[in-house]
């Protein structure tokens, strides 16, 4: 999670150059992959100006690149090939704190597919989706032996989806929602399913070492944690 924090972070900068975002939008706004030559034309620098700031941006990985003969020839005499560049197909976000809205419209989709499919009341099938999702997270977790160790394994988890795991004595607040927009605008769905989405966590990698449960506050999540005595 913070390796793609960083990757994210690093890609998102390499556009704080003004000649390298524009030589990017150029690039991403075309149809069919750029060479080097157009590009630089396009922007108006010179051709080893564009190279260093293309080359900077695919090792970012925000173009890609494919190499052709320009001049459509092939066999001996075609002369050599052009780098292209395109945009790349990875996605790029940064949000502090930290969001999770892609995690939020995935169980929300799971749910009303569910729904749709099966006739479940929505927010029965919010709460199957949130749980399973839960419980999906968990199972990529390798698990630890020991009570103590599990609890700090679960709360890491927790803070590596944003959520701010902060203790007072027993009980742990969350100090960041995740889904603060739609918390705001849809606080009793969003609510229910974030205490769906983090009891299946809590219960998979901490069984009965964790109780989980809605305890909205100003500024924090609204479900909070506790350790069992």
């Amino acid at each position: 999670m913070m390796r793609d924090l960083d990757h994210n972070v690093t890609g998102i900068g390499m556009l704080a150059d003004p000649v390298r975002r524009q030589l990017y939008e150029f690039v991403t706004s075309q149809t069919d992959p750029v060479s080097r030559d157009r590009a630089a034309q396009a922007v108006g620098v010179a051709r080893h100006q564009a190279k260093f700031h293309l080359d900077r941006l695919e090792a970012a990985g925000l173009v890609e690149t494919d190499y052709v003969r320009l001049s459509g020839r092939t066999g001996p005499g075609a002369g050599r090939t052009a780098k292209r560049y395109r945009r790349g197909s990875r996605e790029f976000t940064v949000a502090l704190p930290r969001r999770e809205y892609d995690l939020a419209g995935h169980i929300m989709a799971e749910a009303i597919t569910d729904t749709a499919r099966t006739g479940t009341p929505i927010t029965e099938a919010l709460h199957k989706a949130a749980s399973a999702q839960g419980v999906s997270i968990a199972a990529a977790v390798n698990r630890v032996s020991s009570a103590a160790a599990a609890i700090e394994q679960t709360l890491e988890v927790l803070r590596n989806h944003g959520y701010e795991p902060h203790r007072i004595a027993q009980t742990v607040e969350l100090r960041n929602c995740p889904f603060h927009r739609l918390a705001l605008a849809h606080t009793q769905l969003v609510c229910q399913m974030n205490h769906s989405l983090i009891t299946a966590l809590a219960e998979s990698l901490a069984p009965a070492l964790l109780h989980v449960q809605l305890r909205p506050g100003e500024n924090r999540c609204c479900v909070s944690l506790t350790e069992e005595t």
